[in-house]
């Protein structure tokens, strides 16, 4: 079965009745038939053309067959090529986060083929769908925001000003050429290196080895870390401003962390970090807190909150109790403060100094809940500590 090279390209297209040319004038309008004439020459079909008008993403096309080939197949085409069953390529489409193209369209590329070559010979390897799909989500989230970040870093090397259409598309399909081969290698060397610190850092206990199987919870610390003030600096800054401070506190997040503590994600202007052991991260997210002071007066002020308890782990993700709570906490900590729940004021006690906050009613958890503020502890703090237990 061979892949639609051209699909209806053969055939001439009237830009204008099909509405490729809708809403433009004068030099707007010469400029881009001069680039649907070339994207057509090049045998790009009539209904690509059509889409990426209406979602406006036509300087892109050229680029698009630089870094994803010519060929094109339809649904029907991919599942007879490499076996997967339609409704499992459709949940995988969908797991990506991409549209799913109309039966019978010739929307997808040879790296959708690849890809769903290697979802089969997972699924043979014993891999459950349910966990390639989990996979793929994963994935799909973290590799769309990288996707992202290129295409606005290619945007800005080849932007200037007075660029025609045709231009910009060309300028870019090259610099999309340059820099395509160096993707693949990119992201497999990235993935090795966080593959290889998860093996060095994920303990399996003699319970799961006993069992044969992970526990559907364990106990982990859970942090989040907020900038205060963020939602109404918005109405006074420029959003890149707001992108700047957002960008520059998951700096200093990766910068503090230190193994067991892990950065599990950025939600806007706030991080969540999580670790199996308790101390660590209450020591880390005091670092972080000092390192946002640091910053001066132009950054705002960080806050922590961290719980600790039992959690289901998933794609990378933390679910549960500690998660609620820690979130919770952040919320009413006071700016430049970390505060922790009992539990962890009960395991961290004689590594840091605890000052007793009081009992809260927390939105959406059950009770009061008592807190303590965490520091720091002092030179001689620690000296009558240790005089205490010898």
């Amino acid at each position: 079965m061979q892949p639609d090279h051209s699909a209806d390209a053969s055939a001439p297209i009237d830009f204008e009745a099909e509405g490729l040319l809708d809403g433009l004038e004068g030099d707007q309008r010469a400029e881009r038939l001069e680039l649907l004439q070339q994207l057509a020459a090049e045998g790009i079909p009539r209904a690509e053309l059509r889409r990426s008008t209406e979602e406006g993403t036509i300087v892109f096309l050229a680029a698009d067959r630089v870094i994803a080939g010519r060929e094109r197949y339809t649904a029907e085409q991919i599942v007879a090529l490499s076996g997967i069953e339609p409704e499992l390529l459709v949940a995988l489409r969908r797991a990506m986060g991409l549209p799913v193209p109309d039966p019978g369209e010739p929307s997808y590329t040879r790296a959708d083929l690849e890809a769903t070559r290697m979802a089969e010979t997972f699924r043979k390897a014993g891999i459950p769908e349910q966990g390639m799909l989990d996979l793929t989500r994963t994935l799909g989230r973290g590799l769309s925001q990288a996707a992202e970040t290129m295409r606005a870093h290619v945007l800005q090397l080849v932007l200037e000003p007075g660029l025609s259409e045709q231009q910009l598309a060309r300028r870019y399909a090259v610099a999309a050429a340059e820099m395509s081969p160096m993707v693949g290698p990119l992201i497999t060397n990235l993935l090795t290196l966080q593959l290889r610190q998860m093996a060095e850092s994920e303990a399996v206990s003699a319970a799961e080895r006993t069992r044969g199987r992970l526990p559907g919870a364990r106990d982990m610390t859970i942090c989040f870390a907020d900038l205060v003030g963020f939602t109404r600096l918005g109405e006074t800054v420029a959003p890149d401003r707001l992108s700047e401070l957002a960008v520059r506190l998951e700096q200093l997040a990766t910068d503090a962390l230190a193994p067991p503590v892990r950065l599990v994600k950025t939600i806007g202007d706030a991080v969540m970090l999580s670790s199996p052991e308790p101390q660590p991260l209450i020591g880390q997210a005091l670092g972080l807190v000092e390192a946002a002071d640091a910053e001066g007066e132009q950054f705002p002020q960080l806050r922590a909150g961290l719980a600790y308890g039992p959690a289901l782990g998933r794609a990378g993700d933390w679910f549960g109790r500690p998660v609620n709570l820690a979130s919770r906490i952040t919320a009413i900590a006071r700016p430049g403060s970390v505060l922790t729940d009992s539990a962890l004021h009960a395991l961290a006690r004689e590594q840091f100094s605890f000052s007793y906050a009081g009992e809260r009613r927390l939105h959406g958890v059950r009770g009061r809940v008592a807190l303590y503020r965490a520091r720091p502890r002092a030179p001689e703090e620690a000296s009558a500590s240790q005089a205490v237990r010898a």
